[in-house]
Parts: C-alpha cells; sequence; structure tokens
C-alpha cells in the first residue's frame, strides 16, 4: 500500500483519488479552500440555486464508468441523470430561433431545415458525419489514452477530413473551426452555431484547429444531460464516493512545496510549515506544480509544452433570482448568438468587449434551485478572455458587462430585467479566487492537429509525480476531468507500461 497525497478536491483530481483508493492505497487530499469540486461550484441565496461552473454533462459514460470501477452504487443510485430535451434552442443575430432535439442527428437535420431553409440541416448534417470520422480518429489517443511519446503525430495531419474549397484559383482544406464555418456550413446562421459550441468549451473558434468540430459531434451523438440538484450534485457524489473508500479530506491545508527527496516526489509541504510524507503526489497540472518544485524542470525538452494558463479565455456567470415561474415550455439551454461569434473575443482587447456578447441562458426544470413555484432561478454564462484587455476588477466593469450579458438574453426571456429580484456577477476573478487558476481560466479539451491544443503528459520527468485535471491531458472539461483522473490512477497502479482503458 503506497501514500499518495493529492493536491486539491477538483473533479479530476477527486476521480484519481477514489480509483488509487480502490487499488489499496491510502489516499489524502489537500484543499486550500473549505470545499471540494474546484470549478464545480453552487452559489445560494435567499432559496435560490445556481450552478456557477458548467450547467450540463456530455459523456455521462465517464462516471458511470467511475462508480462502477469504484463500487456497487451506479451512478444513477447516486444521482439523478435527466437527459434534456430538447438539447438547446438558438436565437440568431437576425431573429431566427430554432431548437435541437437531444442526441438525434435526423431530428437537427429537420428542425434545422425548417428554421433556416432547405439544404441548411443537411449541410450540419454532413459536418456531424465528418466531425465523427475526425472523433474516431482521435478518441483514444486524446482521451482514453496516456498522451504518446510520440506526441508530434497527433499535430502532423488533421483529423477533420475538409471538404476541398476553391478561392482565389486555390483548392483549399479548412484548417481552423472558422474556415469550416465559412467556406462548407455557407450560412452565417449555421456557423455561429458552430462557433457556439466551441465558446461553450472555452475555445476561440477563429483560431481553434478543425479537429474542434469533435466538440458539437459529442454533443449531438451522446447526448446533453442535467443533474437533477445541479451540476454541483455530482461533485458531491463523486467526493462522498471518495470518503466511502476511506479517502481522507484535509480543507483549508495550503499546499506550499513538494518535497524532493533523491529527485522523487516524496510528500507535500503545508503552509502551516507541516511535511506529509507520500509515495506519490498528484497535483493540479504543470503551472501550478512547477511553482510548487521551485522551479524544476518538469518535462523533458521534446515535450508537450505546458499551456499558459492567463491568455486563455475565461466565464462570467450571471446568476438571476427571478419572480415569476418558470413557462412550461421553456427550453432548459438557450444560446443567444453575438452577430460576429468569431471575432467577439477579439474585442475585448481595446477594454471595451462586444456590444452583444455570445449569451448561453440556463433555465432548468429543478425545484431544487427556486424557493417556490412563483419564482425562477437563471444562469447567464458568456465566455470571456481572462488574462489582459479587460479590467474585470475595475469599478463597474462587472456590472457593465452583466448588463449587456442580461440584455441579449431578454432576446430569449422577455422582460427578464423586470424579474430579477437581484443578482450575482461572477468573473474570472471569482474562477482564480476559487481555483487557482491564473487569471481565473478555463482550461479547454485537448484537439488533435496542434501543439497549441494539446496539454502535458500526466507523468513527468520527476519520479513519482503526476499532475490531473483541466491543465493536463486531455484537458479542461467534466468529461475530461474525470478520464484525467482514470489516466493518473492507471500510471500509478499499472506503472509506465499503463495505456489506457480497454
Amino acid at each position: 500500500m503506497a501514500r499518495i497525497a493529492v493536491i486539491g478536491a477538483g473533479t479530476g483530481a477527486m476521480a484519481a483519488a477514489a480509483r488509487l483508493a480502490v487499488a489499496g492505497h491510502r489516499v489524502v487530499v489537500y484543499e486550500r479552500t473549505e470545499t471540494y469540486g474546484g470549478a464545480v461550484r453552487r452559489f445560494e441565496r435567499d432559496g435560490f440555486g445556481f450552478d456557477t461552473g458548467p450547467g450540463l454533462l456530455t459523456l455521462p459514460a465517464v462516471y458511470r464508468d467511475l462508480f462502477v470501477k469504484t463500487g456497487k452504487e451506479p451512478l444513477e443510485d447516486c444521482v439523478e441523470l435527466v437527459q434534456v430535451d430538447p438539447s438547446s434552442r438558438h436565437v440568431f443575430a437576425d431573429g431566427t430561433a430554432v431548437s435541437l432535439p437531444n442526441a438525434s442527428r435526423a431530428g437537427v437535420v429537420s428542425a434545422l431545415d425548417e428554421a433556416l431553409g432547405a439544404g441548411a440541416g443537411q449541410r450540419w448534417g454532413d459536418f456531424l458525419v465528418r466531425a465523427r470520422e475526425a472523433w474516431d480518429r482521435t478518441r483514444r489517443p486524446l482521451l482514453e489514452e496516456p498522451l504518446w511519446a510520440d506526441w508530434r503525430v497527433l499535430t502532423e495531419r488533421e483529423p477533420y477530413p475538409a471538404v476541398p474549397h476553391k478561392r482565389l484559383l486555390r483548392t483549399r482544406r479548412a484548417a481552423t473551426l472558422a474556415e469550416i464555418g465559412a467556406w462548407e456550413l455557407r450560412d452565417r446562421r449555421l456557423a455561429a452555431l458552430l462557433d457556439s459550441y466551441a465558446l461553450a468549451y472555452g475555445v476561440d473558434p477563429g483560431t481553434a484547429p478543425a479537429s474542434a468540430a469533435v466538440l458539437p459531434y459529442m454533443e449531438h451523438a451522446f447526448g446533453t444531460w442535467y443533474v437533477r440538484g445541479g451540476i454541483r450534485e455530482l461533485a458531491r457524489a463523486v467526493h462522498e464516493r471518495c470518503e466511502k473508500r476511506r479517502v481522507e479530506f484535509v480543507f483549508g491545508a495550503e499546499v506550499t512545496g513538494i518535497v524532493d527527496k533523491d529527485g522523487r516526489a516524496a510528500g507535500v509541504e503545508l503552509a502551516d510549515g507541516t511535511v506529509a510524507e507520500a509515495d506519490f503526489v498528484v497535483g493540479p497540472g504543470p503551472g501550478r506544480l512547477g511553482t510548487l518544485m521551485a522551479g524544476r524542470q518538469l518535462y523533458g525538452a521534446d515535450a508537450v509544452r505546458p499551456r499558459a494558463e492567463g491568455d486563455r479565455p475565461g466565464r462570467v456567470v450571471v446568476c438571476l433570482a427571478l419572480r415569476g415561474g418558470r413557462q412550461p415550455d421553456a427550453a432548459h439551454l438557450t444560446v443567444v448568438h453575438s452577430p460576429d461569434t468569431e471575432g467577439e473575443l477579439g474585442e475585448f482587447a481595446t477594454g471595451v468587449g462586444p456590444e452583444r456578447p455570445t449569451v448561453r441562458v440556463h433555465r432548468p426544470d429543478d425545484p431544487a434551485l427556486r424557493p417556490d413555484a412563483a419564482h425562477e432561478s437563471v444562469v447567464l454564462t458568456a465566455t470571456v478572455p481572462s488574462g489582459t484587455g479587460y479590467d474585470w476588477a475595475a469599478p463597474g466593469a462587472a456590472d457593465a458587462f452583466a448588463d449587456r450579458m442580461v440584455a441579449a438574453a431578454e432576446r430569449a426571456v422577455p422582460g427578464l430585467r423586470e424579474r430579477t429580484l437581484w443578482r450575482e456577477v461572477r468573473t474570472p476573478v471569482d474562477t482564480e479566487r476559487e481555483t487557482g487558476a491564473v487569471g481565473g481560466a478555463v482550461p479547454p479539451p485537448a484537439l488533435a492537429a496542434a501543439e497549441t491544443a494539446l496539454y502535458p503528459a500526466n507523468g513527468t520527468a520527476i519520479e513519482g509525480l503526476f499532475s490531473v485535471g483541466g491543465w493536463s491531458h486531455p484537458g479542461g472539461g467534466l468529461p475530461h476531468a474525470g478520464m484525467s483522473g482514470a489516466l493518473v490512477a492507471g500510471l500509478i497502479v499499472e506503472g509506465p507500461k499503463f495505456r489506457g482503458s480497454q
């Protein structure tokens, strides 16, 4: 039995801890805040509850596998999963609206044809077929296996089979998500639809490789799910599974250093001067690990370079407590599109930001999140830069942008401002305080075809030291966090020859 110290109680870290405990190891989790879940948080006030992190779950199979592998209780015995239908409603800049059925390609094609005109649905359906090919090519190396030693093969060929496009007497193929929208979808509304899936994951559609086509494919193919009581309930269930497997949690315990003994990670140092010895240390990604290891080189010269956190997108979340009940036919998720989804992140460089941002409007039909049927809990989210260009801490900056988000959301929920009892605005500043991510950045998933879209391996050059969570392979997002935990546990239990689940 090995002693394992886990730094942080994020979802990926807890997923690793539960698996390692089941394998017979003694696992202690040190969390600097007073709660678990990382970015999966809940804000509560006056009988209202709001998810301030992810609002919906894709690929629930990742957490079904976690619960099967760590005990007899399946996931559905611990939380109630509800498949959202429609999966989303979209309100485009020109006023056109469409509701997309959940996990039904034929239904989506039909809905788009009816709303946007004949042929629009078919173009989107053909795109999903190509996106599936990219998914099939990248699923195992990017999600289910430790990062290959020869990872550069993942960047040498674009896995998305782009359609040849003649432009200026040259035949070209889309290399970015934005080019797929312009050259293959050939409709500003379809392009905005595609961009919105990237923005939801914290990916800039203007610079994302074409392989980001797997992001909408995941939702269309595997469905979109809501956890009754809010996504925070999933974090609670994972935490309780850890405790049942005798994982020890120490909250309010900030790790300030990693013990280095003869070139091997041998424990952690806490802010109060305590040293906790361990045979393995699992930490929260290369940025934080590098600081804790006093700048020691974590990876070889030929490894994937760690992503800089501070220049990655973050999120603004506006929690709205509303008077008046939720309409029975309201969609759980409505996306209100900006007139320029491809360029809206760049507008923050002016220090002002877009007048009409893309806003995701979450309206869960969940009595647990409202005081009674005469009130409603609504969450607005927008993807924004986390690092430079817009000072979220400046007086009035957060409220000014929240006003724009509310104005945009009113295109989907008329009378929103008049119904508002109060609101809570959360920016990348809050994300940084709660998660420690530099600038409040939210890590996007790993993508093929570009080195800058990959993450460093879960193992490091320092023996006994591993990284887990959104800033290490395979990147950010709830499903990816769960996969990260499975990979780290496999590497510790089975050693470097571990090749992922079969």
